[in-house]
């Protein structure tokens, strides 16, 4: 067979010849595939080091979770680079995880969101969409779009997430057309907007390299109460990784919290804003950091587990208590 010549030929005994073969649901299966061949004792054997039994317990359930899901959520991703798959693989990864969480099968739609600045309707756009997420990026092309797809999104109570550049989008969309600043903009792609309702902090005005006006890093966050953000965590001090250039203007902060915006989460200082939503929404929730780079299969970040049930309960689809991982 094909593993014996495998070993003639390669002078490997034919026990360590191990076999990487496609899986049909989920490559999280493969660490399985890989320990049933008993390739952990052979690479500890060849190493000389002690032997431990593996502890695969919680990685078998959730592949279990993953090849007997009960339910199907359609997310809809409304992004700069859907061409590029792996643009956005975090995110998709962290949605897949918050699907095993509630034993959910994510279908990702994915939407340019030029799209949205045609003559196309949004409506038509996100007709079999359960939830909305609009990622990260930089730069003008399919802003619009963008601001068109969060007005929809608001208006019609779909499930929204914005992440870094989406929650920027979710406030200038508050902006223009609860708040009445119809030319309410990012200086990023706006330069002379009257209304700069997202800009550089006044110190990294003059500084021209893009990275000497990142926030990069992780770094602490203070969750008000009676939030979707604070209820998802279960705490109120959470510490998330950022990487962005520009913040919500704090000149405009307190007209944006008249108009109904939830400023649900701040730097322990309140110099910034780290996490928005919108009013009386079932769930309409805009972070400035990345939570999809410290979510994993077997423990999804709360901020996923959170959106993916929210576009469960939009769905009609139910969600049984102890769901989570």
């Amino acid at each position: 067979d094909i593993i014996r010549k495998i070993s003639l030929f390669t002078n490997v005994e034919r026990r360590a010849v191990i076999s990487a073969y496609d899986v049909k649901t989920t490559i999280y299966e493969i660490p399985l595939i890989f320990h049933e061949q008993k390739l952990d004792e052979i690479v500890l054997e060849k190493l000389q080091l002690k032997s431990k039994k593996a502890k695969l317990d919680n990685w078998s359930n959730m592949v279990d979770k993953i090849k007997n899901a009960e339910k199907t959520l359609t997310i809809g991703i409304v992004g700069k680079y859907i061409d590029l798959h792996d643009s956005y693989k975090s995110i998709y990864e962290a949605l897949t995880h918050g699907g095993i969480a509630h034993k959910t099968k994510i279908e990702l739609k994915k939407i340019d969101s030029e799209l949205f600045e045609s003559s196309q309707e949004p409506a038509e756009l996100l007709r079999d969409v359960d939830a909305m997420l609009i990622p990260g990026g930089f730069g003008q092309r399919g802003i619009e779009g963008m601001i068109r797809a969060a007005r929809y999104a608001r208006e019609k109570g779909l499930p929204t997430f914005g992440i870094c550049l989406g929650m920027q989008i979710m406030v200038i969309e508050y902006g223009r057309h609860v708040l009445g600043l119809s030319e309410a903009d990012s200086t990023e792609f706006s330069p002379s907007t009257p209304h700069p309702i997202i800009s550089l902090l006044e110190e990294q005005v003059d500084v021209k390299m893009y990275g000497g006006t990142m926030r990069l890093g992780r770094s602490e966050t203070v969750l008000q109460e009676n939030t979707h953000i604070r209820r998802s965590y279960g705490k109120n001090i959470v510490y998330e990784r950022h990487r962005h250039r520009y913040e919500v203007n704090n000149q405009y902060r307190q007209q944006l919290k008249d108009a109904g915006l939830i400023i649900s989460g701040i730097t322990p200082e309140g110099a910034l804003v780290e996490s928005v939503e919108w009013p009386e929404h079932p769930w309409g929730v805009g972070v400035q950091f990345h939570p999809e780079f410290t979510s994993t299969p077997i423990q999804p970040h709360p901020l996923f587990v959170g959106f993916v049930k929210a576009g469960l309960e939009h769905a009609g689809k139910a969600v049984s208590k102890g769901d989570e991982v």
